[in-house]
């Protein structure tokens, strides 16, 4: 395991190009503060800005927005340092299957050095949030997606009303909010709020679905301006984990369906709520978005309480419905049950066995998604799984 979070330099930008090369240890917020001091912005952004850039594009971190992909797709080529010391640059042009490999590469095939980024012109997004309720939100999915640029929503279990949040472009000057206002909402009450709420549920677990509706009916609409970067992410103080699966668009609502049946028909003790997003088709070989427009469906649970059990339930679900799970977040598959999903599979394990012969990045977490790393001649040189549907 590394630490790169010593790798946070600037290394070039070409503004008649907007291409920005940075060491790949630095973090999405000091990025961000980067591109905004060269008038730069990244197109689409995930709600937590934490993660270092290669992390973020190693496990296909994304944001949302049915015509964006996620933040991998956004890297014009980067830098790999294999085991032997050699220093390999991939993109489109240098070495195609590498790139699409190492775009999504689980740190299986060398360490991330740097990465270049196409980035845009500085942009200001308004985002609103409003209660819908769930069956309407779930019944117009294609409609909202359609309208707005960055669509997503939140839904408490037990409840029937959903947070929509809504983020779009615009031409308006940035609005900041005060830093007194920004840490009574942002800190208070999406926080610590939500923190002492998730302890009441941990504490008494038959409480949880009053306490559930009880934050549901505090859902109200709220509205913010600012730089794109600033509206992107949220502030989390809030411990807890998660899984989270990349599904066919078409199948998204289903899926939510069948979780809240299943937390209430099983009688779980999940207070944390479900999140949907969705997220523009790549082609990025191990991209749980790979060569299909998808929708993304995130389940959590509040740190201290079981959690197993709830997220091998939810995922029975998502294998039914063709799901891929998030590199980042927590799942139970192997290399056996994940390889007939991804088209590209095979290609995937024929740039790790060039460029990591001797396996010197296998992990046990990389063997069990990956298997071993096998020879060039165990490989088929052709890929013959059949294309998604």
């Amino acid at each position: 395991m590394l630490n790169v979070h010593g790798l946070n330099r600037l290394l070039g930008v070409d503004r008649r190009s907007r291409l920005v090369k940075v060491e790949a240890g630095i973090t999405l917020r000091d990025l961000n503060y980067l591109l905004q001091g060269q008038g730069l912005a990244m197109e689409n952004l995930g709600d937590i800005d934490r993660q270092t850039v290669a992390g973020a594009i190693s496990t296909a971190t994304h944001g949302t927005g049915v015509s964006y992909r996620n933040i991998s797709a956004q890297v014009e080529s980067l830098e790999l340092v294999l085991a032997d010391g050699a220093v390999v640059e991939v993109s489109a042009e240098s070495d195609p299957d590498a790139y699409r490999a190492a775009r999504v590469g689980l740190g299986a095939l060398g360490v991330v050095y740097s990465v270049t980024i196409r980035a845009m012109p500085d942009f200001t997004l308004r985002r609103l949030d409003s209660p819908r309720p769930l069956e309407e939100t779930l019944d117009h999915l294609e409609e909202l997606a359609a309208r707005n640029d960055h669509f997503e929503f939140f839904v408490f279990p037990h409840t029937d009303t959903a947070l929509l949040i809504e983020r779009n472009r615009t031409a308006e000057p940035p609005r900041p909010r005060g830093r007194v206002r920004a840490y009574l909402n942002d800190v208070l009450v999406e926080n610590y709020a939500m923190d002492l709420l998730a302890r009441a549920g941990r504490s008494f677990p038959s409480r949880i679905p009053a306490l559930a509706r009880f934050a549901s009916r505090q859902l109200s609409r709220a509205e913010k301006v600012d730089r794109s970067y600033r509206v992107f992410a949220s502030e989390r103080r809030v411990r807890f984990t998660e899984m989270e699966y990349a599904l066919p668009r078409d199948r998204g609502a289903e899926a939510v369906r069948a979780v809240l049946d299943l937390i209430e028909s099983r009688e779980l003790e999940v207070g944390f709520p479900i999140e949907f997003r969705l997220v523009a088709g790549d082609d990025a070989f191990l991209s749980p978005a790979h060569e299909r427009d998808t929708a993304y469906v995130a389940v959590h649970q509040y740190q201290g309480m079981e959690w197993e059990r709830y997220f091998r339930a939810v995922e029975e679900i998502m294998d039914r419905l063709d799901g891929r799970p998030h590199w980042g977040k927590r799942h139970f598959q192997t290399a056996d049950t994940l390889a007939e999903r991804y088209p590209r599979w095979t290609d995937f394990q024929r740039v790790r066995a060039r460029l990591d012969p001797e396996g010197w990045f296998q992990n046990a977490y990389t063997e069990r998604v990956l298997g071993p790393v096998a020879t060039q001649a165990a490989i088929p040189q052709r890929n013959v799984l059949p294309s998604p549907r």
